[in-house]
């Protein structure tokens, strides 16, 4: 038999857990959307994804990027992280551009490239020089640049961005692909341009068949090329499928056969791309890459079907910075004036 003091003293312990009890349900009892809330602030805040864009800075045509990341930055709520590739010259001017100017609230990184990965590789072709640029080839080294990312969107400075960064962003990448692009064969509305203006859209614009060894690759000269100037790519898909070293092999092989060139499809940037992702790339939306804005100082689209394009592209050589050029007054909407003078609009009256 228990003690009498014994059981009084746990009959005591009892009742005192009991009040305790009652009184912690007391306290914790608030109106569940304030224990919702107070959940809230006590976890950690939920970060909202960041939307990597890489665009490259050149000499030159710097006023380019500045416009895009303008109309860019302009057109989304989105969380959009700036990657700005230049060379080591550049950067400063980008910079200051930057920062004495409305951008300056936009969340960028300055990246620098380095042009010596590219020696040996490269055919110097004196036609069209300006396609020997390093920063051309960027869109090759985007896992060396962009390290912390999955999915980066890369766009050419030659661009305008209308609608949302975010759609482009959402666009749905097949498993297995390393990067979605688009067709030149998408849309019928640009058919009638790319005949009028005489260029090609199909392998056979860019590769030399006359060659062995594209020939060897087995691709019909009659398949649809694409665009590489607008790229959503899946970074770890990049690396596992060692892309980079792809490009780069066909870069050295190019040097050695002279297997394309720019006097073919106007761009040396653009054909180890059309070999390495043959049949294993995704597709982009076509309102998404509106293109050949510059492959002719005559040949226009309609105003209206413009206005519904979410991204116009001015590939080719007369560009809406430079006279002559088409569409330029779209372009103008998000150009911001270079505040060192360095970078000036052509115009006619200028």
């Amino acid at each position: 038999v228990l003690p009498l003091v014994s059981v009084n003293q746990i009959l005591l312990l009892l009742l005192v857990l009991t009040v305790c009890a009652i009184l912690y349900n007391k306290v914790h009892q608030v109106p569940l959307a304030l224990r919702n809330e107070t959940v809230d602030l006590e976890s950690p805040e939920e970060v909202e994804e960041e939307i990597p864009v890489v665009i490259c800075a050149a000499a030159g045509r710097m006023g380019a990027a500045v416009a895009a990341i303008s109309s860019i930055y302009s057109n989304t709520e989105a969380n959009v992280l700036f990657y700005i590739i230049g060379l080591k010259t550049t950067i400063p001017h980008v910079r200051k551009w930057i920062e004495n100017s409305k951008l300056k609230e936009i969340k960028y990184k300055v990246v620098e490239f380095n042009p010596m990965v590219l020696k040996g590789k490269i055919r110097q072709d004196a036609s069209r020089p300006e396609l020997l640029q390093p920063l051309n080839f960027v869109r090759f080294y985007l896992p060396l640049l962009i390290q912390k990312h999955e999915k980066v969107i890369y766009l050419d400075d030659d661009v305008i961005v209308q609608g949302d960064i975010q759609e482009l962003y959402d666009t749905k990448l097949a498993p297995g692909h390393a990067a979605a692009f688009s067709d030149d064969c998408d849309l019928p509305s640009t058919h009638e341009m790319v005949r009028s203006v005489g260029m090609q859209n199909t392998y056979m614009g860019f590769l030399d068949y006359r060659k062995q060894a594209i020939r060897d690759l087995g691709i019909s000269p009659s398949t649809c090329s694409f665009n590489p100037g607008v790229i959503v790519a899946n970074m770890t898909e990049w690396k596992h499928q060692r892309i980079t070293k792809q490009l780069e092999k066909w870069m050295q092989r190019n040097v050695e056969e002279n297997l394309y060139s720019s006097t073919l499809g106007g761009g040396v940037a653009t054909s180890p791309m059309l070999i390495v992702f043959h049949g294993k790339y995704s597709s982009i939306n076509p309102m998404w890459h509106i293109r050949h804005l510059g492959w002719s100082p005559d040949a226009r689209y309609s105003e209206q079907f413009l206005q519904e394009a979410k991204l116009l592209h001015w590939n080719g050589r007369y560009k809406p910075w430079d006279y002559p050029s088409v569409h330029t007054d779209l372009w103008e909407n998000w150009f911001i004036p270079d505040p060192s003078g360095k970078f000036k609009l052509t115009r006619p009256d200028s």
